[in-house]
């Protein structure tokens, strides 16, 4: 099944945000046309999917209202364990619903599936 992997690295406002609503916008419509979403947090913006206690400010709420509504319609939304053990979130992104991988792993399994990767 052909499939588009949004990959979501820069923590910026417009990248986080963004990324997860066309994300969301493609899954709307990819059943349909016989293909499938995934999301890959990785970097910068897998650090905006835990906050250490921190209010977040108003686009990190965006985003993870948005990837866990992505994840509660059934996309699969990944993030780097290695990272996620080095810095302490493995457990909260686990209960949340993300699926961690090695990163390296990922990225190949991507380009073995001739997977559209798009990057924000």
């Amino acid at each position: 099944m052909p499939k588009t992997v949004i990959h979501v690295f820069h923590d910026d406002e417009h990248s986080i945000t963004t990324g997860t609503r066309v994300a969301q916008r493609i899954q709307e419509i990819a059943p349909d046309h016989g293909s499938g979403v995934k999301v890959f947090c990785m970097g910068p913006a897998q650090r905006r999917l835990t906050e250490d206690g921190a209010a977040p400010d108003e686009a990190a709420a965006v985003y993870n209202r948005q990837i866990d509504e992505l994840i509660a319609g059934g996309v699969t939304v990944g993030a780097c364990v290695n990272a996620a053990r080095a810095d302490g979130s493995e457990a909260e992104l686990l209960r949340r619903g993300l699926t961690l991988r090695v990163a390296r792993d990922e990225y190949l399994r991507f380009t073995l599936e001739q997977a559209t990767v798009i990057t924000f």
